[in-house]
C-alpha cells in the first residue's frame, strides 16, 4: 500500500513512526470532516493517536453547536481538555442575527467546566470578513481576553492577515499570562516579538510545506520552553500527506520536521511539547 493512499474519510491509512516521548496535540477539532465526510470516532482518532505517542489533545469548540460537543468530550475522555469561544468569522454573523450576547453567555458557561482549560480559539480573520466586521471582531477579542483572564484560563489566539491588531488587542488589554498564537503564521520579527511578549507559538503542518521557509525561520527563533505543536485537524495536514484529511495521529511528521528546523533531537522536542502544554493546560488527569 502507497503511504499516501487514503481511506474513506481521507485519513492516509500508514501511520508515522511512533514519538520516543509522548505529546500533546495542542489544537484538535474532533467534531469537524473533511470535504463532506463524517469525522473521525473521538474515541478511534484517541487510539491512534496513542499508538504513535499522541497522548493528550486539546479539542476547540468555536461555534456553538462544538462548544456542546467539547464540553461533552471532555468529561466522556480523560485524553481531552477542552477550549471554547466564538470564532472570530462566527462573530459577525451572530452579531448581525442579534444573538452575539446570548452567544457569551454560552462561552462563558462552558469556559468555566474544570476541564475546560482555555479560551479559544479567539482572535481576528481580515481574511473571511470584510471591513464592516473588524470592528465587532475585534470588539469579541477584547471580550474573550477579558474571560480568560477573569477565569484564571490560557488563550488560544486565531490570527490571520491581522498580525499588527492582535499584538496591538493583546498589549492594550493586557495578554494572560499564558497566551498561546495557535497554528502560528508570522514572519520571523514577529515571532521574535512574541517570544519577548512570554506567549506560546504552536505550530502546525504548515511547518512541513516546501515553501514554508519564513515559517521554519520563524520558528527557529523560538525558544524550546515556548513551543507547542498542534493538527487544527481535520486541516493543515503535514507532509508527505498534505491535501489528506488531518488527524493527531499525524502530529510526529510535523514534530520531526520542527526539530530539524530548531536543529534539536526529537526527544529534545517532545519533552519540551509535554512540559509547555501541562504548564499551560494543568494536567490532564
Amino acid at each position: 500500500m502507497s503511504p499516501h493512499s487514503s481511506s474513506r474519510q481521507g485519513l492516509p491509512e500508514v501511520a508515522p513512526d511512533p514519538l520516543p516521548i509522548d505529546v500533546v496535540d495542542n489544537h484538535v477539532h474532533l467534531d469537524i470532516g473533511r470535504d463532506g465526510a463524517e469525522p473521525l470516532a473521538v474515541g478511534e482518532a484517541i487510539r491512534r493517536a496513542r499508538a504513535v505517542g499522541v497522548t493528550r489533545l486539546v479539542q476547540v469548540g468555536c461555534d456553538l453547536d462544538a462548544i456542546e460537543f467539547t464540553v461533552e468530550a471532555v468529561d466522556r475522555f480523560p485524553e481531552v481538555l477542552g477550549a471554547v469561544a466564538l470564532h472570530p468569522n462566527e462573530v459577525p454573523r451572530l452579531a448581525s442575527a442579534g444573538t452575539l450576547s446570548a452567544a457569551y453567555d454560552v462561552v462563558e458557561r462552558a469556559a468555566g467546566h474544570e476541564r475546560v482549560r482555555a479560551v479559544g480559539e479567539t482572535g481576528l480573520d481580515y481574511f473571511r470578513t470584510g471591513p464592516d466586521g473588524v470592528a465587532v471582531q475585534q470588539e469579541a477579542f477584547r471580550w474573550h481576553i477579558d474571560l480568560a483572564k477573569r477565569l484564571g484560563k490560557a488563550l488560544q489566539i486565531h490570527d490571520r492577515d491581522a498580525h499588527d491588531d492582535v499584538l496591538r488587542v493583546l498589549e492594550e488589554e493586557g495578554a494572560p499570562d499564558r497566551t498561546v498564537l495557535h497554528c502560528f503564521s508570522g514572519d520571523l520579527p514577529m515571532a521574535r516579538e512574541c517570544v519577548e511578549r512570554g506567549y506560546y507559538l504552536s505550530f502546525a503542518g504548515t511547518v512541513t510545506f516546501k515553501n514554508a521557509r519564513a515559517l521554519r525561520d520563524a520558528l527557529s527563533v523560538t525558544p524550546l520552553s515556548q513551543v507547542l505543536v498542534e493538527t487544527d485537524a481535520p486541516y493543515l495536514t503535514p507532509s508527505p500527506h498534505r491535501g489528506a484529511t488531518n488527524a493527531s495521529f499525524l502530529v510526529p511528521h510535523t514534530i520531526r520536521a520542527m526539530a530539524t528546523a530548531l536543529n534539536v533531537d526529537v526527544p529534545t522536542l517532545c519533552t519540551a511539547v509535554s512540559d509547555n502544554s501541562e504548564r499551560i493546560y494543568g494536567p490532564w488527569s
